[in-house]
Formats: C-alpha cells, sequence, structure tokens
C-alpha cells in the first residue's frame, strides 16, 4: 500500500469513527425537536425518517423551560465556574508544592494524591455526605462546590507541567530574595496558562457531569443541578422523552462548546506533562 491510499484509508478511519462519536449527540438533538410519538417510531426497520425527523415541533423546548430547568443550568454554571475558580488556586499551590518545595514526606503525598482520584467517588459518596450534614452543609452552594475543589488529577497535570519547567528561573528567583509565593505567582503561574486552562477544563467537566453527588447534598428544588432536573422528567408512571433529550441537548451542547474554543490549550497542556520524575 503507497502513502496515497494508506493517508486515504486512515483519513476514512476518522471521519468513520468521529461519525460514530458524533452520532449519539445528532441523535439527542433530532430528537430534542421531534413529538413525543416519532422519537422511536422510525427505529425498526430503518428509513430515511429515522436520521431525519419528518415533523419538527418546539413543544418540548418550550415545557423544558417552563420547569425548573432554567434554575438548573444556572445552579451548574455557577457551581461548575466556582468549582474551577477556588480549585485551581488551591489544586496549583499544591502542585506547586509537590514539584518545587523538597520537604519530607513528599513522594508519600504525592502517591497518596495519586490514589485518591483512582477511588470513585461513589465509594466514599456516603461517608462523604455524613460529613457535610455533620458541618451544616447539606442543601447549599457551599456542599456542591467542596468537593469537587481537592482535583487529584488536576494537581498530577499542573505538577507534571510545573515539573517540565527549567529548573533556573526557580534558582534565580531565589537568588533575587524571592520566596516561594513570590516564585509561584510571578514566575510560575503566568508560564502555566495552558496548563491552568486544562486544569480548569477537567474541573468543569467533572462537576458539570456530576449527578450523584448533588442528589445526596441537594435535593431542595431551587438548588438542583441540570442533571438532577433532567431526571425528575421520569417518574415510575410516565417518561418525558421529548424534554429529556431537550435538556440532554442542552446539558452536552455547553461543555462542547468550552472544549472547542479551548481545545488548543488542552491537548497542548497534556501533550507537556508526560514522562518526567
Amino acid at each position: 500500500m503507497n502513502m496515497s491510499a494508506r493517508r486515504s484509508f486512515q483519513m476514512v478511519l476518522i471521519v468513520t469513527f468521529g461519525l460514530l462519536f458524533v452520532f449519539p449527540l445528532y441523535w439527542v438533538c433530532i430528537s430534542a425537536f421531534r413529538p413525543e410519538d416519532d422519537i422511536f417510531r422510525y427505529l425498526s426497520p430503518l428509513r430515511i425518517w429515522t436520521f431525519l425527523p419528518n415533523r419538527v415541533t418546539f413543544d418540548n423546548i418550550v415545557t423544558l423551560w417552563m420547569s425548573p430547568f432554567a434554575r438548573a443550568i444556572f445552579n451548574s454554571i455557577f457551581v461548575a465556574v466556582a468549582t474551577v475558580a477556588g480549585g485551581l488556586v488551591v489544586c496549583a499551590m499544591a502542585a506547586f508544592a509537590l514539584a518545587v518545595i523538597e520537604f519530607p514526606g513528599r513522594s508519600l503525598v504525592f502517591t497518596v494524591m495519586i490514589v485518591s482520584f483512582l477511588i470513585p467517588f461513589d465509594a466514599i459518596a456516603v461517608p462523604l455526605y455524613n460529613v457535610m450534614r455533620g458541618f451544616g452543609l447539606q442543601n447549599t452552594y457551599l456542599g456542591l462546590i467542596l468537593p469537587g475543589i481537592g482535583n487529584g488529577l488536576t494537581v498530577f497535570l499542573l505538577r507534571q507541567f510545573f515539573l517540565g519547567l527549567p529548573k533556573d528561573l526557580r534558582e534565580a528567583g531565589l537568588v533575587d530574595g524571592m520566596g516561594y509565593f513570590q516564585i509561584f505567582w510571578r514566575i510560575y503561574l503566568p508560564l502555566s496558562v495552558p496548563a491552568l486552562i486544562s486544569a480548569g477544563l477537567i474541573m468543569f467537566i467533572f462537576q458539570w457531569q456530576a449527578y450523584l453527588w448533588p442528589l445526596l447534598i441537594a435535593p431542595r428544588t431551587d438548588l438542583k443541578v441540570a442533571a438532577v432536573a433532567i431526571a425528575q422528567f421520569s417518574s415510575a408512571y410516565d417518561v418525558s422523552f421529548g424534554v429529556i433529550f431537550a435538556g440532554a441537548m442542552f446539558v452536552s451542547l455547553i461543555p462542547m462548546i468550552i472544549l472547542v474554543v479551548f481545545q488548543q490549550y488542552f491537548t497542548s497542556s497534556v501533550a507537556s506533562t508526560g514522562g518526567k520524575e
């Protein structure tokens, strides 16, 4: 196989797999604009109307935004943005300490941090809920935000990025009389904008897609996040599939737009974090 044929074959594979990944989102979007009776009507056998709606309606969108979903979207955005803002401060300082400052037990702390983000959140959700309830943080924004601030994966990525920066910068700062915080604030942070954006994206997605924790800690109606609000359209006696698809469409599009805008920072940052001790 010559080079041209190989590239053509690779392009066909890329396009095919790309379409397979995009199709679920496409299905969600077209189902959001279909009448309830048409959503599953054309699944078997497959026909042109399986992929193109023959009737379009905005009833699902109207019903969705007339429900408490608008408040839920606001809650999700507020909680995610607040988590990113607070989390970047905490995780960046922790990553700097683990990468730059030599202190006893540093390797042990780093190992514990690595293990922490390998543990499924579902395994610690109930004990964490009991702790939060003990502090009176049930049905509060703070209760929704706090568990997302300390993100082990974010600390790991930022630490790896900091390790890749020249040590001469730190040594020059120490010679000039800077403390570690000044080195962190005036030297490391300005050079770490791509890594910080990448870390912020990770934290945003983690918080945006959260379902179990918001369901446990904030059951009050005015504090529900979007993922929980969508689930409310399904009950033991009725499921509003059209409205669920409409909600899923908006919940999916918001992080997708953010990722498309900042994807170059994400890929460049992740590519620069490997292979450092």
